[in-house]
């Protein structure tokens, strides 16, 4: 009897006992104590958690990504290690969660959501507004060209069908009729490894570049530019891919009417006209590359026996900036940038290299002259130059182009005569330019012009205005009229004179070259580079007037334009006669 009370007494005690353990251990870990006013808890941890996101070590929230922009961004090292801190905080608070629910011993911590909702406050109150995020962007992008930033840099690409770029290079052998363009669109346009003859290049960077696939390899340079964006809004210019060129020279020859040749400029034209960027200047930020010259795009009259299309005579066109091999003087929307050359570095060694190989080069050869006389052309002085370098052999070498296989058409002859030349002569062709300048400078050799039209009024974006430091001027003129010794000029320069424009010449090589898309220079900047940099001058200058109410960089008489863009000024200048039309000549 007594047993069986003394067991009865101790499973009482055992079952008060237990309640009051369960009684305890939910008053301590079962109730939210700090919801109760004037009672606040916080654990060790929660501190801690706290302390890391005090609003002063926030960091920026992360600009919005646009696609294709390639570019770095130079975040705060205390930003960094604080993100850091608030990952490892969430990590560490769940790592626990776990462990409590297998060991009743261990503490359970506060879920950070609660405490995430009592810092969003502060969390907004430092966050950029809308228009500080772009800011933060731009600020932060650089390139590797001096870290510069994106801020008026943007270019926005638009959108048009394929079938005005990249379907005509999958029918390139339609491209011209006198050779298959095929061959010259592999490697991204710079056609096939030249390798390196006779030692006259170098080991690497040099290709078989045809020079009217500019448009296709301005557009693979594009494609990799480190301010590309996809917001139109914030953009500086915007860069249109028509394969113009292309596209006119697949009807240049033959029986081909008007209106297939303008067909395709026309509709891109409306294309253009009806995306919403086009009224934001109305296409004067829009500029696109056309890879041939420009009378090719300039058919004054509607006769299908007249040359060329009507782009650049397309309403459309009068507001853009079209960026050709060759310009008009006497128009405004185009604007010349260099031929492609043979040479395209992929570093800036490369270049360098290069330019070192060209300066230790002895030269033998007073002048030389690569090309064919032009004998249905009155006004060409071919004839002139080539007999007065016939007459001069022991200081002038002439490489005539006779016919399709000669050997001008092989890039290691012209090369190879350039780099034994101090003076190479540039007279007019067909028209205006040679792409033999650009290669008489990427060979170290001075030009030698015989009008301003050749050279100094086209490519104001890449050569110095003091056409004297890098080359000769003799009026074609004293040759056609057989007033001026061409030896006599040239050899009167001084051995220090020679040596300094030659110096200028080596200097400007990476002017005139185009980087290799498939890589990026580092400092150095190219033709594309400075191309670009000069379309986006020209449309901050007509931004701020169109912001004032001005214009004047459109509204001045056409026929002066060469004097416009090269001095800035109307006013007499000693080069007027090389542009005097006639009547006739102006359609």
């Amino acid at each position: 009897m007594d047993n069986s009370l003394v067991t009865r007494s101790r499973k009482k005690c055992w079952f008060i006992f237990f309640f009051l353990f369960v009684s305890w251990y939910l008053l301590l870990y079962g109730i939210d104590w700090s919801s109760v006013p004037g009672i606040v808890t916080t654990s060790r941890y929660e501190e801690n958690s706290i302390e890391s996101f005090r609003p002063t070590s926030i960091p920026p929230p992360t600009p919005p990504r646009h696609e294709n922009v390639n570019v770095s961004f130079n975040s705060n090292s205390s930003s960094i290690n604080n993100a850091t801190t608030i990952d490892a905080t969430k990590n560490e608070t769940r790592s626990r969660e776990d462990e409590s629910s297998s060991n009743e011993n261990d503490i359970v911590v506060t879920d950070l959501v609660e405490l995430e909702k009592e810092l969003e406050p502060l969390l907004r109150k430092n966050e950029p507004k809308k228009e500080e995020k772009k800011v933060v962007k731009i600020e932060n992008q650089g390139d590797n060209k001096g870290q510069k930033t994106c801020e008026g840099r943007y270019i926005y690409v638009a959108e048009i069908p394929s079938k005005f770029n990249e379907d005509m290079l999958n029918q390139c052998n339609l491209l011209n009729k006198w050779e298959d363009m095929c061959q010259y669109l592999v490697n991204m346009g710079l056609g096939p490894d030249l390798g390196n003859p006779q030692r006259a290049f170098s080991n690497k960077g040099w290709f078989t570049t045809n020079q009217f696939s500019l448009e296709v390899l301005f557009h693979n340079r594009m494609k990799q530019y480190d301010c590309l964006t996809n917001d139109s809004s914030i953009a500086s210019a915007v860069f249109v891919p028509y394969y113009s060129g292309f596209d006119v020279a697949r009807y240049l020859w033959d029986d081909f009417n008007t209106s297939m040749r303008d067909a395709g400029s026309i509709e891109v034209a409306k294309l253009l006209k009806k995306k919403p960027e086009w009224r934001t200047m109305w296409g004067r930020d829009h500029f696109m590359i056309a890879g041939r010259i420009t009378w090719d795009f300039r058919r004054g009259i509607d006769e299908d026996t007249a040359w060329g299309n009507n782009l650049m005579l397309l309403p459309e066109a009068l507001n853009m900036m079209i960026l050709t091999i060759e310009s008009s003087p006497w128009n405004r929307n185009d604007f010349a940038i260099p031929y492609p050359t043979y040479f395209h570095p992929s570093s800036d060694s490369d270049v360098f290299q290069w330019q070192n190989k060209m300066r230790r080069l002895r030269r033998r050869v007073l002048f030389s002259f690569a090309g064919a006389p032009r004998p249905h052309l009155e006004e060409s002085i071919r004839s002139e130059i080539m007999e007065q370098c016939l007459v001069t052999r022991r200081k002038c070498r002439l490489l005539e182009c006779k016919d399709l296989h000669n050997k001008c058409n092989k890039p290691v002859h012209v090369m190879k005569l350039f780099q034994n030349s101090i003076f190479c002569l540039q007279p007019s062709g067909d028209s205006f330019t040679r792409r033999s300048t650009f290669d008489s400078i990427l060979a170290g050799c001075i030009p030698v012009f015989f009008t301003p039209g050749s050279m100094y009024v086209q490519y104001i974006w890449h050569l110095p205005k003091d056409y004297t430091k890098y080359s000769v001027l003799i009026p074609e003129d004293d040759v056609r009229k057989k007033k001026v010794s061409i030896e006599n000029v040239l050899s009167k320069i001084t051995r220090s004179q020679v040596a300094a424009m030659r110096e200028e010449v080596i200097k400007l090589i990476p002017n005139v070259v185009y980087a290799d898309p498939r890589s990026r220079l580092e400092t150095v900047e190219d033709a594309f580079d400075l191309a670009v940099k000069g379309v986006l001058e020209r449309v901050d200058v007509m931004r701020k007037e169109m912001r004032q109410g001005k214009n004047t960089s459109m509204v001045f008489d056409e026929e002066y334009s060469w004097k416009y863009y090269t001095f800035g000024t109307l006013e007499k200048h000693e080069w007027d006669h090389f542009f005097l039309r006639t009547s006739k000549e102006k359609y």
